[in-house]
């Protein structure tokens, strides 16, 4: 007989994985956010390359910045629950601010895609995320994947650093999926370059936490130019 000794610890945790799941009906799957690009011009051979360039993305990459805005844009979320006027535009002016780090087109509707799809999925399974008479509302269908991934940290009761760090492992996850049928890469190899990178993600998820996104940059050059770059690829197996 199983007995449940705890019925009344918080599922947090559980959420957090259900964040970061794979199953999540979110579409991640079928992006590679340039590394098609990398891969058919023979810059992206193997897992030491894959690694590599994932550790720069993670310490200097547009998605650093994202990271670091999860906390500002769960606390603008939380102000426009509670009916506040101000935080709608602030919460839409920051989501908007992150977009337009992205330089490709294909990224940002990747984004915009992604952040609907989830945040249609948490109206569904919490019923409608802004109750109405409310004294201000924001478009939901404009948000993009940060807004909505802070916005799923706020309805799960989650706090920093574990949602930045599951939001650096869920993209790394990603990547390291579309890699596995690119280079390609074998699912022991993917599975051994995500345990590899565990301490850096927990690190840059703390560091990332406590930082201020507008006092951050993006180096991310190579990145921008191979996900520019896909639009014009001849054959592709990815959206981005």
């Amino acid at each position: 007989m199983v007995t449940i000794t705890d019925a009344t610890a918080e599922p947090g945790l559980l959420r957090l994985l259900q964040l970061v799941s794979p199953a999540l009906p979110v579409g991640a799957f079928s992006y590679s956010e340039g590394l098609e690009v990398l891969q058919q011009a023979g810059s992206l051979d193997s897992a030491a390359e894959l690694q590599q360039w994932l550790i720069a993305e993670l310490q200097r990459g547009a998605v650093a910045i994202e990271t670091a805005a999860l906390a500002e844009l769960m606390a603008l979320i939380k102000r426009l629950r509670a009916g506040d006027d101000a935080a709608a535009q602030a919460l839409t002016g920051l989501d908007g601010w992150l977009l337009a780090q992205r330089e490709a087109a294909e990224v940002r509707a990747q984004q915009r895609q992604m952040g609907q799809s989830l945040l249609q999925l948490l109206g569904d399974l919490q019923g409608p995320l802004l109750q109405q008479p409310m004294a201000t509302t924001v478009d939901l269908e404009a948000l993009s994947w940060p807004a909505a991934f802070a916005w799923a940290g706020v309805c799960s009761e989650l706090s920093s650093p574990q949602l930045e760090q599951a939001y650096l492992y869920g993209w790394s996850a990603n990547q390291i999926s579309a890699a596995v049928r690119l280079v390609p890469l074998g699912p022991t190899e993917g599975q051994r370059l995500q345990w590899q990178l565990a301490p850096l993600l927990l690190q840059r998820g703390t560091a990332l936490a406590a930082a201020d996104p507008r006092g951050l940059w993006s180096g991310g050059v190579g990145a921008g130019l191979a996900q520019l770059q896909h639009a014009e690829l001849y054959s592709r197996l990815f959206r981005s």
